[in-house]
């Protein structure tokens, strides 16, 4: 799955304004060692460098292509590396993820898999896209459905096409506190985003959501794609502006000490 960091920041003001709200969220501490899982270009791994200066800092992040748009050197506590989140090793006292989550399956076991690397009065914190029920995604899975022999037989998460782990705000906080989080703050928030039309709409999902699909088709089948996909939207929104009620969730828990 290949990343283009210029399609991903065509929209950066949009796509940033739940990762600011997400370091609001985060409680100031002695963090030794803090890790950014899925950092992309790494604008909130330098973020969080700058804030916490005494803590070191990894970015870690699959795509070479948005690794090499980090900003390293910018800070001397700030390094990255290229590797998937499930590979990630040791004890952190701040585990951070910024729209990144939302690729893997199985939040509940992932929950628990990443808790186990969060040190004793450590925190954890997390964002993730919740549109799934939203046209743009229903309709992508219905495109990737008719599809499904070019895609070779490809479903995002190994089930339903644009099915997605996304849990509710309750249901992380609950999975949190079975895991033994304290001071739990799971929240939902609508971040408006105005497009024009299918056509807009389109632009945002080549940026996340199109990807693993266009990636696996050539050429001619990608047009071919885009074109039913554009089909299914301009049936939804004719023309014009058009409201995306981008959706979010954030949540931050900590381990207790004891």
């Amino acid at each position: 799955m290949t990343w283009n960091p210029d399609l991903y920041h065509q929209f950066e003001a949009a796509r940033s304004a739940p990762a600011h709200d997400l370091q609001a969220m985060l409680p100031d501490g002695p963090y030794r060692k803090v890790v950014d899982l899925g950092c992309g270009t790494g604008e909130q791994t330098l973020a969080l460098a700058q804030r916490f200066p005494a803590a070191e800092v990894l970015g870690v992040d699959r795509s070479a292509e948005m690794l090499a748009r980090s900003p390293r050197g910018q800070a001397s506590n700030l390094r990255f590396e290229q590797q998937d989140i499930l590979e990630v090793r040791g004890e952190y006292d701040l585990i951070y993820s910024n729209a990144a989550l939302q690729w893997l399956p199985d939040h509940p076991s992932l929950l628990a898999h990443l808790w186990q690397h969060l040190r004793p009065g450590g925190t954890f914190a997390m964002q993730v896209p919740a549109n799934h029920d939203h046209s743009s995604h229903r309709l992508l899975g219905e495109t990737a459905a008719e599809f499904e022999q070019e895609l070779g037989g490809y479903s995002r998460f190994g089930t339903a096409h644009g099915a997605s782990p996304v849990l509710s705000p309750a249901s992380y906080a609950e999975r949190l506190d079975a895991l033994g989080a304290v001071e739990i703050q799971a929240l939902s928030r609508v971040y408006p985003v105005i497009l024009e039309g299918a056509g807009g709409l389109i632009d945002w999902t080549r940026g996340t959501a199109l990807i693993p699909y266009l990636s696996r088709l050539n050429e001619a089948d990608a047009s071919r794609f885009l074109a039913s996909y554009r089909a299914r939207l301009e049936a939804v929104y004719p023309a014009g502006r058009l409201y995306y009620a981008f959706t979010r969730v954030l949540v931050v828990a900590q381990r207790p000490l004891a």
